[in-house]
């Protein structure tokens, strides 16, 4: 019997102006897809996850950025597009939860546009 106990990753979203939200994601889901199904303010995610617009940009806490694969080449053009890109820039959308990313902590911009 299989008795395996699935791991619900705690992500920590600050908005700009300093105020946390913290969300249990499922593993396997975007960052963005758990963020915009709980109305979290701060990720628009207009392209629904495709990578193609850039608004679901947010800042990875410097702790977990060497936790995360590598962005590939189109979330790295993208993200030289957003209006404050940063060192620790990332798409949520190309965040997706896994246990050991339990605890991540990602900072949102002051706009997505």
């Amino acid at each position: 019997m299989n008795t395996q106990v699935l791991v619900m990753p705690t992500v920590t979203l600050i908005s700009h102006d300093g105020q946390s939200v913290s969300l249990q994601g499922r593993p396997g889901q975007s960052l963005m897809q758990e963020a915009v199904s709980r109305g979290i303010a701060g990720i628009v995610g207009e392209c629904g996850g495709a990578a193609a617009c850039a608004t679901c940009h947010c800042y990875v806490d410097e702790a977990w950025l060497d936790r995360l694969p590598k962005p590939a080449l189109n979330e790295r053009e993208l993200l030289e597009c957003v209006s404050a890109p940063q060192p620790n820039s990332r798409l949520s959308c190309q965040i997706k939860l896994t246990e050991e990313l339990d605890g991540l902590v990602v900072r949102l911009p002051e706009s997505q546009y």
